[in-house]
């Protein structure tokens, strides 16, 4: 049966970039959106416009709470689901052999994955996380609780076990040999990708090929991996891992990478150019399904190698202001015309909420020393956490804002449930100049979320049970 939603509806219509997002911003104060019972948006608009096709439809009237489309964390960890503020008196590489690669290699133990699973998906829903690309456990039986407990609940996600086959002793439970880290690669593949529906372009599952890092695999790894993605690539798998994050001089992530595979930029190790001198030594795995986490000390020529290839950036200012890795520089960024969306990185961010994500990004960016400093407007915040996610995901046709055809993936705001929300809603200045009026609201309420205000959850037109 088709359901009415009214509320005070924002997004981000049609396929702008973010530096359109505010000319594409809709609000709609006495909103209306119509979901048929496909699950599809049918109508979004005002109230007094709802066609009479839809009057007799189930109505849920959220006022004075806001509808906004449902947000997608780009790069977030399934095994560190309890690793969030872990202290190792260090940055990124300190961290990870102190803190994080023993916490993975808890998740070898099938109970406590399924319970970290469920878990995750529960913290998911109560965010409002409609979608994420979700970088995955290195235990098979671990991503099999992911992907059943995911499908159970009606999320959507795009996930790959995390490949390792070298590292520190720390990591060591988490390394394969090469030959079984292609071999569980192809395996996940079959099994999940596209696995609720047979269809990967109606599917809620799907997987990705996620070598944990540079400094994580070898030559041969890379070569395999590529040959590996080659043959999939047309099936609609998908590409994850981290670039350029920490930059931390002599022991940082960046200089370890050039140094140990004699490369110009580390985004040649992924471009299938990682040979020394930059040689090719495989396929590249970039593409428009591919998403690199942080990319905070891009060079201008890696910028525009993933601008051109469709690669897209996930954007994670928290973990960056975590773990120290600096601040990507955001005019530069944007004006390379790469896509760059929103991730939580949790545990090395400490916020599962997106909106947590596009106030730090916002307080990141003004704060750039100079000319390099910019006041984000809050379309483009809202245009980061939604569209510009779906956009990366390569499903930006069919989910990410409310343009009538697409899935109905939305959430419901209810400042009520936040009285410092509620406060600021009601009582804060507002502009005599209606856009500008518009934009504060927006920007109050992007600003103020927190997890308690997200009354509702939505996928496909499905209300999600964050208890179940």
């Amino acid at each position: 049966m088709s359901e009415v939603h009214h509320g005070h509806v924002f997004h981000v219509a049609g396929r702008p970039t973010v530096t359109d997002a505010a000319a594409a911003l809709v609000s709609i104060p006495d909103g209306a959106l119509a979901v048929g019972d496909d699950g599809r948006i049918a109508f979004c608009g005002s109230r007094s416009d709802l066609p009479d096709a839809y009057r007799t439809a189930t109505v849920h009237d959220h006022g004075p709470g806001f509808l906004l489309p449902g947000f997608v964390d780009a790069h977030v960890h399934f095994p560190q689901t309890y690793a969030g503020d872990s202290y190792g008196g260090g940055q990124l590489l300190e961290w990870l052999t102190r803190c994080i690669f023993p916490s993975e290699a808890r998740f070898a133990d099938p109970a406590f994955a399924r319970r970290a699973a469920a878990e995750f998906c529960t913290r998911r829903i109560a965010a409002g996380t409609t979608a994420a690309m979700v970088f995955g456990s290195a235990f098979p039986h671990a991503q099999d609780a992911l992907f059943e407990e995911t499908r159970r609940r009606g999320l959507r996600i795009v996930s790959g076990r995390g490949i390792q086959t070298v590292g520190p002793d720390s990591a060591a439970p988490l390394l394969t040999s090469e030959d079984d880290a292609i071999r569980l690669a192809r395996e996940e593949i079959d099994t999940w990708h596209g696995a609720d529906t047979g269809d990967v372009a109606t599917a809620l599952l799907h997987v990705a090929v996620v070598p944990r890092f540079a400094p994580s695999v070898t030559t041969e790894t890379l070569r395999r991996l590529g040959d590996l993605y080659d043959s999939v690539r047309d099936r609609g798998v998908y590409v994850h891992t981290h670039l350029n994050e920490n930059a931390q001089p002599v022991t940082g992530e960046v200089d370890s990478v050039k140094r140990r595979y004699d490369v110009g930029s580390y985004l040649d190790t992924y471009d299938g150019r990682f040979l020394p001198g930059s040689t090719v030594g495989g396929q590249s795995l970039l593409g428009r399904r591919t998403i690199m986490a942080h990319a905070v000390h891009c060079q201008d020529g890696e910028l525009r190698r993933m601008a051109e290839t469709g690669t897209s950036i996930a954007h994670c200012p928290v973990s960056q202001l975590f773990l120290g890795s600096g601040t990507m520089p955001w005019r530069r960024t944007v004006a390379s015309g790469v896509n760059i969306a929103a991730g939580t990185d949790f545990g090395g961010g400490d916020e599962w909420l997106i909106p947590r994500v596009l106030g730090d990004a916002f307080k990141q960016h003004i704060g750039e020393p100079g000319d390099d400093s910019v006041s984000m407007h809050p379309a483009e915040m809202l245009f980061t956490g939604t569209l510009a996610g779906a956009r990366a995901l390569d499903m930006e046709d069919r989910f990410g804002n409310f343009d009538v055809g697409k899935e109905a993936d939305f959430v419901v705001v209810d400042p009520r449930r936040r009285a410092a929300l509620a406060a600021t809603l009601e009582h804060a200045i507002r502009s005599d100049d209606e856009d500008l009026a518009r934009d504060q609201t927006l920007f109050a309420l992007l600003m103020g979320i927190r997890e308690p205000a997200i009354s509702q959850v939505y996928v496909q037109g499905r209300r999600l049970d964050e208890a179940a």
